[in-house]
């Protein structure tokens, strides 16, 4: 792919506001489960997969495993266009919101999303 279609693909990528969304999350948090940017859209699961892929192949989103879950993070370089990026961002997402949801237990979150059977409560 030469440089005019990876630009391209990046701006298409950009170019919704639940990715911009996901994007300005992961400026102020260094990664992110699938599941709380799921709960931060506020979209089903499968909508936030196609918008994760889609900001995974444009080259903006790098992912990893664990466990059942996946964590997002961005894996752009280009610090002028992190700055770029934070300061059309700032303030066009509820990170208050964000910060509300990352601050609950994954389980809790998976188990609202999919119920109980996801992530059974391990009672000692």
């Amino acid at each position: 792919m030469n440089d005019f279609e990876k630009t391209l693909q990046v701006n298409k990528a950009l170019a919704d506001g639940n990715r911009l969304k996901i994007v300005a999350a992961l400026l102020e948090y260094d990664e992110l489960c699938a599941c709380i940017i799921t709960e931060f859209l506020g979209i089903a699961g499968a909508t936030a997969s196609r918008h994760l892929s889609i900001l995974v192949n444009s080259g903006l989103l790098a992912s990893r495993k664990e466990g059942r879950w996946i964590y997002y993070r961005l894996s752009i370089a280009d610090n002028l266009l992190r700055a770029w990026l934070k300061a059309s961002l700032d303030n066009k997402t509820n990170l208050k919101v964000l910060a509300e949801i990352v601050a609950s237990p994954v389980e809790d979150i998976c188990r609202k999303q999919r119920g109980i059977s996801c992530c059974p409560i391990n009672k000692k």
